[in-house]
């Protein structure tokens, strides 16, 4: 994830176009590994999220962003579960399902743990998503 997003010169393509990085040939027998979705096609696209939470100082419960296309399907995805804090900046890569260029919206959902208070609240502040630059797989 640190070289996120990559630029075209420094992220190896395999397949068709892999003689366009003659350097990164140089090593016999690599291996490649690849994260795919469940369903056919098996694409998936590298985000990255950063969310900024507001309300409550702190709360136990979890996180998660739910990916709608404008076919109606959708797709759930954890950001963070446990302690959730205010005071942080929740990062994380995602291998969404759902194309970029179909996403209808975007959806913050939040779960409290039942020992949280009844009265506690927390929501988005900011919700950012990075794309990587070709992003497919």
């Amino acid at each position: 994830g640190d070289c996120f997003p990559c630029s075209q010169e420094e992220c190896p393509m395999m397949g068709h176009y892999a003689d366009r990085f003659p350097a990164k040939l140089k090593r016999v027998n690599q291996k490649y590994f690849l994260n795919t979705a469940a369903d056919p096609p098996f694409a998936t696209w590298r985000q990255k999220v950063f969310i900024k939470l507001s309300g409550v100082k702190k709360m136990r419960g979890d996180i998660n962003l739910i990916f709608h296309d404008t076919e109606g399907n959708t797709k759930e995805y954890e950001i963070a579960s446990g302690v959730l804090s205010q005071d942080q900046v929740y990062t994380k890569y995602l291998d969404v399902e759902i194309n970029p260029k179909n996403t209808k919206k975007i959806e913050f959902l939040w779960n409290k743990t039942i020992f949280t208070l009844l009265w506690a609240r927390l929501g988005a502040e900011t919700v950012n998503i990075i794309h990587g630059e070709d992003g497919h797989r």
